[in-house]
């Protein structure tokens, strides 16, 4: 079940907010200009599915962001707990940093922990099947797969180089809680 917690940027031991409600969280994180809405496939996946069978049983909520918000490309990133790099993803993603273009991503299976730092809060939202969520460009965050990662998520980019990061220099992201 998706998860929020929302905490003031220099309080990371008492939440102001904490709640697994949907519609609670879409509305929390659209007073800082995160959009999150929940998806369904067209059709059932097999376990083990491939890059082109997770895009095409989602093509049509794709290719409706496409055009919304003007996508050029998108892919599937998957992780498991056995994957040999799995410590240095997990570091690369665990430092606040910024893009050029909103970082939007899809969760197929599994979860993972986007943290928003913005309007002097940490918008801590536990992402789980069935979720996308789209923060902004230029809007400070992290990601935290967990040390045993288990998630499939699609990623859309109006950039074609795909993901590229500005680290903030902060290390906010070291003060506040881990996926554990």
């Amino acid at each position: 079940m998706s998860e929020l917690t929302v905490f003031d940027d220099t309080e990371s031991q008492s939440p102001r907010v904490h709640t697994r409600d949907f519609d609670t969280i879409r509305r929390e994180l659209d007073t800082v200009g995160i959009h999150f809405e929940r998806w369904e496939a067209r059709q059932p996946l097999k376990p083990g599915a491939s890059q082109a069978e997770i895009l095409e049983a989602y093509q049509d909520s794709v290719e409706r962001l496409k055009k919304e918000r003007g996508f050029k490309t998108a892919d599937v990133l998957s992780m498991v707990p056995g994957h040999p790099d799995k410590v240095a993803l997990r570091n690369k993603f665990l430092h606040e940093h910024t893009h050029s273009e909103d970082e939007v991503r899809f969760f197929v299976e599994g979860q993972g922990l986007f943290c928003i730092h913005k309007a002097g809060r940490v918008f801590n939202v536990l992402c789980e099947k069935g979720d996308l969520i789209a923060v902004p460009d230029g809007t400070p965050h992290w990601f935290d797969m967990g040390p045993q990662p288990r998630f499939t998520a699609i990623r859309l980019f109006t950039n074609t180089e795909g993901w590229v990061a500005r680290p903030t220099g902060s290390d906010i992201a070291s003060r506040f809680p881990r996926f554990e």
